[in-house]
């Protein structure tokens, strides 16, 4: 006779086959995840970990705006998961900052954009934190992001290579100029 809190043995067999079934999906959608991070971490030139913790709805909301403005992708990411990608990418260094609420922001175009942001706003939300981060595949410290983040933006640095390509030019055509009025002046 039955139990009938007990499954019998074929239906048992066929719970289990269901629930290793369900267990592998499940896997190969967390090591799908991985790779994805550990492609992201590769392929960026700048990628910062923050602390976002005591931020509220609102202020994640204006944080992810002005990202996504700059063409930087945030994501909220467990630390076990980060670990894996870290290991995959060959960036385990990383791995001493994956600790309590994480959050990464990737960017594959601007080494400045992402540090400067989060940095910028740090400085109004004292709430969040930058724990790191990895700049042109080389892990760095906080005090390395902050240090990124001064950095003019690459608009203020193409302005200012470009006053310095100009002042020669500037320079002479001021020395013609001045020529040109001192004869004016002598004849």
């Amino acid at each position: 006779m039955l139990d009938a809190g007990q499954p019998s043995g074929d239906l048992q067999e066929i719970y289990q086959e269901v629930y290793n079934l369900a267990n592998a999906k499940v896997i190969q959608a967390k090591q799908e995840a991985v790779d994805v991070v550990s492609a992201k971490l590769r392929e960026s030139v700048t990628t910062v970990v923050a602390d976002y913790r005591g931020l509220n709805v609102s202020q994640v909301t204006e944080l992810r705006k002005q990202l996504r403005d700059a063409g930087i992708e945030f994501q909220v990411l467990k630390n076990t998961l980060l670990r894996r990608a870290t290991a995959a990418a060959e960036l385990t260094e990383l791995d001493e900052v994956l600790t309590g609420p994480t959050a990464i922001a990737f960017s594959a175009d601007d080494v400045v954009a992402p540090a400067k942001i989060l940095n910028d706003f740090a400085k109004k939300n004292e709430a969040l934190k930058i724990k790191g981060g990895v700049v042109e595949g080389r892990v760095v410290s906080l005090e390395e992001v902050q240090a990124l983040a001064e950095l003019p933006s690459r608009e203020g640095l193409l302005s200012m290579l470009l006053s310095v390509l100009q002042a020669p030019v500037r320079n002479f055509a001021l020395a013609v100029k001045a020529v040109g009025e001192k004869e004016e002046q002598g004849a």
